[in-house]
């Protein structure tokens, strides 16, 4: 069936119709987000009172043109039924839909194989967003960018570290027209500290035909470079005799497409100076979830927990959750679903998951308290700051790589007066000494 689509007149304004994809990963992925991943999956957790992919849901909903999104992953279709119906009344004007795929087809090979129902009603423009990125998605602001320039596809970046950049692909663009010269996936060597922020858009009549020459390529000739890293083995190992033509099923937009799509003319980048995170670690929860907060600060968000001597904000409050009007909170704390916070604790950049307690003069700073676990009175569970432009969140301590959040995973217990400092607890563990820079199995 050919997928050539007339080609588009230009449009004045965002006035075509657009439509929305969000990949989800599955459930062999996410195992830097363990031991949170272990009871949900990461689109599905909870920061700044919200699931991540809310948050995506949310900027799409302010695109006027956006009508249609699909979730694309290979978890269970179960896994997002509850969220899709909450969410289907929460955004009326969306439709939402979770399209399974049946093995890990990559982040391109997923768009290819369900371009019958992304392309329904021909769309013009399609963004194609990762769900485990925190950002502030300008997505009117690519839309316009796309159709000043007539552009193919517009590429999300915005500006890190040296150090940090080799860790994401990489963008050399035109600072005055803002074309894409050249694009790298996690170069080896320094090239640019403009980096790719997991959110695309796309003309339709591009997209596709790209993809299309990618697999072509892949299954004429095999490329030396397109064997997947060890982090993608395991999620996408096939034993079945066809495994050659499943490899070639693997297709991925950072590494097959957009490369290509930088030797082409139409290809821009919109450079955010808002904030920017990868969600990869649990750890990383915590800047995220420091970053929403702010952000709904900012836009007076009704949702938050108004100001008061014990409570320094931006700290979100689940209305079912208990809190002691002499516990001090915040500043970036979210507070989740039936948790108990005692009297006289002490909460700071830290997240408490649903039915979790934390008891009277407890200290947690840094930290995530997983769901119905308990800390103790007294207690004293932290993690490290870490700097806010840093990327990375594991700290060295005593020559020892340790991650920089104290995490709780399911129903932990922290005694009365333990000190848990920079700790990873897998689930239903029960602290009943004093630990440091350990993982708790």
């Amino acid at each position: 069936m050919s997928l050539q689509i007339p080609h588009r007149e230009k449009s004045n304004g965002a006035g075509g119709a657009t439509k929305a994809v969000i990949l989800v990963g599955g459930a062999s992925r996410g195992t830097r987000f363990r031991p949170l991943s272990l009871d949900v999956p990461k689109p599905l957790f909870d920061v700044a009172g919200h699931p991540i992919i809310w948050h995506c849901l949310t900027a799409i909903n302010k695109v006027p043109s956006i009508h249609e999104v699909y979730l694309i992953g290979y978890y269970e279709e179960s896994v997002f039924r509850d969220f899709i119906k909450d969410s289907s009344s929460e955004f009326p004007n969306l439709s939402i839909k979770y399209l399974r795929e049946y093995q890990a087809l990559g982040t391109a090979g997923g768009l290819y194989h369900f371009r019958d129902a992304i392309l329904k009603g021909r769309p013009e423009n399609i963004f194609v967003l990762n769900s485990d990125v925190c950002c502030s998605f300008p997505l009117n602001e690519m839309l316009a960018l796309a159709d000043a320039k007539d552009a193919e596809a517009v590429i999300l970046g915005t500006r890190v570290s040296e150090e940090a950049a080799t860790n994401f692909g990489c963008i050399v663009s035109d600072p005055h027209t803002r074309r894409v010269l050249h694009y790298v996936e996690k170069p080896e060597s320094h090239i640019s500290n403009l980096i790719n922020c997991g959110v695309y858009l796309f003309s339709a009549d591009a997209l596709f035909p790209s993809i299309r020459t990618a697999i072509k390529r892949r299954t004429d000739r095999p490329r030396l470079g397109s064997y997947r890293s060890s982090e993608n083995l395991a999620a996408s190992f096939i034993a079945d005799d066809d495994e050659d033509s499943a490899k070639n099923e693997v297709i991925r937009l950072e590494q097959d497409i957009l490369s290509d799509m930088a030797d082409n003319k139409q290809f821009f980048v919109y450079e955010t100076k808002d904030f920017w995170r990868q969600i990869k670690t649990a750890g990383s929860a915590i800047p995220a979830n420091a970053l929403y907060l702010q952000k709904a600060m900012q836009n007076g968000s009704k949702e938050l927990a108004a100001p008061s001597a014990n409570l320094i904000q931006p700290v979100f409050i689940h209305p079912s959750a208990t809190v002691h009007p002499t516990a001090k909170l915040g500043p970036n704390v979210s507070i989740g679903p039936r948790a108990t916070i005692g009297p006289g604790a002490r909460i700071k950049e830290s997240i408490v998951l649903e039915d979790a307690e934390v008891k009277h003069d407890a200290c947690v700073l840094y930290s995530i308290i997983g769901w119905s676990s308990r800390v103790g009175a007294w207690a004293r569970v932290e993690g490290t700051p870490t700097p806010v432009t840093s990327h990375n969140m594991s700290i060295i301590k005593n020559g020892v790589k340790v991650q920089a959040i104290t995490i709780l995973g399911k129903e932990c217990a922290v005694g009365d007066e333990i000190r848990v400092q920079n700790c990873v607890c897998l689930p239903f563990k029960e602290l009943k000494r004093d630990v440091a820079n350990e993982v708790i199995m």
